[in-house]
């Protein structure tokens, strides 16, 4: 059994949720889903969604491809592998951090690092503690042309073959779809292997397909246990069990609070599982944030008492077995208060893969609730254009930074009801600007009761990027960019510092354009004092 018991505290908002529960239930939207019914978010984007199902099935489609997968790694292993850097981003880099995290590294197997920013002082890092001759390069992206992911391949095929010359492919594997760029440059450069994924699973829905199970074999991790448990979750999807709750009950409960108002869903993960927020939160963000509408995802904020919140809040309580101590009071206080509260237990680690299941279904659910399309990401695409337009002008930057009280004060004149305030961090993300950032969100919670948001860019722009867009426009944003010095990118006539900024200048631009209230703070080569700036200028807000 891969989760325990469920609670709900929804107060006066129980009846509408029930009813909503009922409807799904009625139409058979369990049943439907796992027939693969394209139909189901709509007529009009039928089309869109055929081509975005194979995740339903994937857990039970590839699982016969384990003991493959299971072997490569013991290859690897056997060949003097110590260490592996995924270079990847958005729903190729998330799902595999999750892993690292929550389930470690068993002994002997490689340990695993993420690469999934264009940060210069990020690419740097890794060139630093990295060993060329005992480290396996991961490339994974599903379209195989990805800017960040082609930009890295570049930077470290570069360097390891500086290393180890005409064997440098062997220190590469790719994960894409059939027929990608990506895939010819793999036979090219002679690596060791290249997975191809079924073309029909989108990258925030990868997380059960080799996009994850791949990276996932690596660190050791019981493949097998992870799949089995995402296909007791499918098959409770459509026999519409509801106790603890499926995807369905899920997804039918937030999606209808969404819609009466509370549309910012704080993530209160225990500590074991605190790196599944950001999986969730690309997941949810990006699949309803359109036409709008949409879902906020709040993860990282400690949670606070029942007064420190706006009417806009739901909150969605997750541990492995009992909760921790603090996290149970304060989820009674908020549910005795009046806000919604849903949580359930997972039985341990490996159930994580039944979670991503009832996460994915959630999200389909959600998504039909609230009349949106889940699987297209129209303004993702519209900020990559932005991002190449910018690197076609050679412009590093956009929108001019102003000092932080003039910025701080310019973003918080109009605060409304209803809105949220997301910190954009074009930024490596230190332990010291971490503790920062954390920081600047309480103290924006603390003065404005606010929900508060971080994304590292450009990674968020693969995540709650199309939320920002296409959303509804209650975010309030602070860019923010450093200079870090630059890195190269072979072949290509800009390195990784242009890069950042062009993508920076780029998410301005659109933010903008869509009448998005924005404004920019350059650190500099000194960001902890100019974040202690941006603290003491939020702290001194008078809303």
């Amino acid at each position: 059994m891969d989760v325990a018991a469920s609670k709900d505290s929804l107060g006066s908002l129980s009846t509408a949720v029930e009813a909503r529960r009922r409807q799904l239930r009625g139409s058979g939207f369990g049943e439907r889903l796992q027939r693969r019914d394209a139909t189901l978010w709509g007529a009009d984007n039928a089309a869109v969604a055929a081509n975005r199902l194979g995740w339903i099935t994937a857990p039970a489609d590839l699982r016969a491809g384990v003991p493959e997968i299971a072997a490569f790694a013991r290859e690897v292993m056997s060949e003097g592998f110590t260490h592996a850097v995924l270079l990847g981003m958005g729903g190729s880099s998330l799902a595999p951090e999750v892993f690292r995290r929550i389930l470690d590294v068993r002994p002997g197997m490689l340990d695993l690092r993420i690469l999934d920013s264009t940060s210069p002082a990020a690419v740097r890092e890794i060139a630093r503690t990295a060993d060329p001759r005992h480290t396996l390069f991961i490339v994974s992206s599903k379209s195989g042309g990805t800017i960040e992911v082609t930009s890295f391949e570049r930077h470290f095929f570069d360097w390891v073959h500086a290393s180890r010359g005409a064997e440098a492919g062997r220190s590469f594997v790719a994960i894409t779809d059939p027929g990608t760029p990506l895939e010819h440059l793999a036979t090219e450069r002679g690596y060791r292997s290249c997975f191809l994924n079924p073309p029909d699973i989108g990258g925030r829905y990868s997380a059960l397909s080799r996009f994850g199970l791949v990276p996932a074999s690596l660190i050791g991790a019981d493949l097998e246990r992870l799949l089995d448990g995402a296909i007791a979750e499918s098959r409770r999807t459509e026999s519409g069990a509801d106790e603890p709750p499926t995807g369905v009950e899920l997804g039918a409960a937030l999606g209808e609070l969404a819609r009466l108002g509370h549309d910012k869903l704080n993530l209160a993960l225990d500590p074991d599982l605190e790196p599944l927020g950001a999986w969730i939160e690309q997941l949810v963000a990006e699949s309803t944030g359109k036409d709008g509408r949409g879902i906020l995802p709040v993860v990282g904020e400690t949670l606070g008492v029942p007064t420190g919140y706006g009417a806009d809040r739901m909150f969605a309580g997750v541990s492995i077995g009992a909760p921790a101590a603090a996290t149970a009071r304060a989820l009674d206080a908020l549910a005795a208060a009046g806000h919604p509260v849903l949580r359930w237990r997972l039985s341990d680690a490996h159930a994580i893969g039944a979670e991503m299941y009832r996460w994915e279904v959630a999200t389909a659910a959600m998504a039909q609730v609230l009349g949106v399309n889940p699987f297209d990401e129209l303004n993702v695409t519209e900020a990559k254009v932005a991002t190449q337009a910018a690197l076609d002008r050679g412009r590093r930057d956009g929108g001019g930074g102003l000092t932080p009280g003039a910025a701080v004060a310019a973003l918080f004149e109009h605060v409304r009801s209803g809105d949220y305030f997301a910190l954009l961090a074009y930024l490596h993300a230190t332990p010291a600007l971490e503790r920062r950032l954390a920081q600047i969100r309480e103290a924006v919670r603390r003065s404005t009761r606010l929900a508060t948001t971080l994304g590292y860019g450009p990674r968020f722009l693969h995540s709650t990027g199309q939320l920002h867009k296409g959303g509804p426009d209650t975010g309030i944003f602070l860019q923010l960019t450093a200079d870090e010095g630059d890195e190269p990118i072979p072949g290509a006539q800009f390195g990784f510092a242009e890069l950042i900024g062009a993508q920076a200048g780029g998410d301005f631009e659109v933010l903008s354009r869509r009448g998005r209230r924005v404004q920019r703070v350059e650190l500099g080569s000194a960001p902890e004092q100019v974040l202690d700036q941006i603290l003491e200028s939020v702290e001194a807000l008078e809303i």
